[in-house]
């Protein structure tokens, strides 16, 4: 369901600004939130304005394929990943929840 999707997105994404400008906290983690932006679920726009209004020394990670220039030109760092060993694919391991999602 695309609506549900898009509201838990934006959801999630007003807590994760409470947590971006609050002080007590110094690495929050956007797991997929690039997919999410991919998917068209959340503007750009609204993330990199967000990232905008964190404090200095808080870390904001975000992670998911295909990052637009755009949002690697805003971002400190980024880097990016490849297999090299993975149950998914030796094992036949199924995604877990906690874990994968």
């Amino acid at each position: 369901d695309r609506n549900k999707a898009i509201n838990s997105v934006k959801s999630s994404w007003r807590k994760a600004v409470s947590y971006i400008k609050d002080t007590t906290y110094k690495l929050i983690l956007l797991d997929e939130i690039i997919v999410a932006i991919k998917l068209g679920y959340i503007d750009e726009d609204e993330i990199i304005n967000g990232l905008n209004l964190r404090p200095e020394l808080t870390h904001v990670v975000l992670t998911g394929r295909g990052a637009t220039e755009k949002l690697i030109d805003t971002a400190d760092l980024v880097t990016e990943m490849k297999l090299i060993h993975h149950p998914f694919k030796e094992q036949g391991v199924k995604a877990q929840e906690g874990i994968e999602y």
